[in-house]
């Protein structure tokens, strides 16, 4: 046999002993994740960054045991970018108000962690208002009238008021500006981007109703006390979870877990304080009960539909 027999053969033979060892021996297991990475939506990624940071460190603290030794704070400038941030695993958790959280869910299959109780608040529901000389005195006389919204980013001043005109078969159609003629058949929005402008342009008849949350509403800065005696409630809406705490899909469920585990016990913990106010003045976290989660259904539904016919 040749030398180029040989080199066959002695190939031939380290293939056959290669195939017989085991198909892991090779192999090298994907590192554990050792990073955990906190997202929010924001147009002021600094004072956020300063609200977000002594809480993702105090958490990190508390979570070596399952391997996280560092955390680190991304910023999203809008749903859809923190949506792909969540499909490419760059954000493992997320804080915002229910109605990011659900279509975050739509979007890339982000799942509920916590309920989060911000000022002893851990639900809350809109308010629709209206001058009490004005002509409008329930939600249906709102047809061919015209109502104060805040922005599209906001769950109790967008989402929930056009969910609710919509299930009240009304028919939601965003105005130019305020002075636009609002159509016959259905209800003029306009946005007011603040909970102080859209009170303002309802009490000064701009508009004819405006839709606040109930946080709001009985905010002295965002109501002025001097319009209440004007103003009139037409509707108040069941309540919805203020705000989410939510993980991406595939976050490992022993970090998932442990970080559960960690915000809930987060309220009884004097050192967990300072970072639990800076945190958007969150008082606790709570699980996703049925009733709450009910909501939740509820919003995923509304935000579908407000898509479809409104937007």
């Amino acid at each position: 046999m040749g030398w180029r027999g040989t080199q066959w053969g002695l190939l031939g033979l380290a293939c056959l002993l290669l195939a017989g060892l085991p198909a892991s021996s090779g192999a090298t297991p994907p590192p554990a994740q050792s990073v955990l990475v906190l997202g929010r939506i924001s147009n002021d990624p600094q004072s956020h960054y300063q609200q977000l940071q002594p809480l993702l460190d105090y958490v990190v603290e508390r979570m070596h045991d399952v391997g996280i030794r560092e955390g680190r704070v991304l910023m999203a400038r809008d749903t859809q970018q923190m949506a792909s941030y969540l499909r490419r695993g760059r954000v493992d958790w997320v804080t915002e108000t229910a109605g990011t959280a659900v279509a975050l869910g739509q979007r890339a299959g982000a799942r509920p962690l916590l309920l989060t109780e911000r000022s002893g608040v851990r639900d809350y529901h809109t308010v629709f208002f209206a001058r009490r000389d004005g002509a409008v005195a329930q939600l249906s006389d709102l047809r061919g009238h015209t109502v104060a919204l805040q922005s599209v980013g906001s769950t109790s001043a967008y989402l929930v008021p056009v969910m609710t005109l919509l299930q009240q078969g009304l028919r939601p159609q965003i105005l130019q500006a305020a002075e636009d003629t609002p159509p016959r058949d259905g209800v003029g929005y306009v946005f007011a981007r603040s909970e102080l402008n859209i009170a303002t342009f309802v009490h000064k008849g701009v508009v004819d109703a405006g839709a606040v949350s109930s946080v709001d509403w009985d905010d002295p800065a965002r109501v002025p006390p001097m319009f209440k005696p004007d103003l009139r409630v037409i509707l108040r809406t069941d309540p919805y979870p203020r705000a989410v705490e939510v993980v991406r899909a595939d976050l490992d469920r022993r970090v998932r877990e442990r970080l559960q585990q960690v915000l809930l016990e987060a309220a009884a913990d004097p050192q967990a304080g300072p970072a639990l106010k800076r945190f958007f003045g969150t008082s606790g976290f709570h699980r996703v009960d049925g009733r709450m989660q009910q909501r939740l259904d509820e919003l995923e539904r509304g935000l579908v539909r407000v898509r479809m016919e409104v937007e």
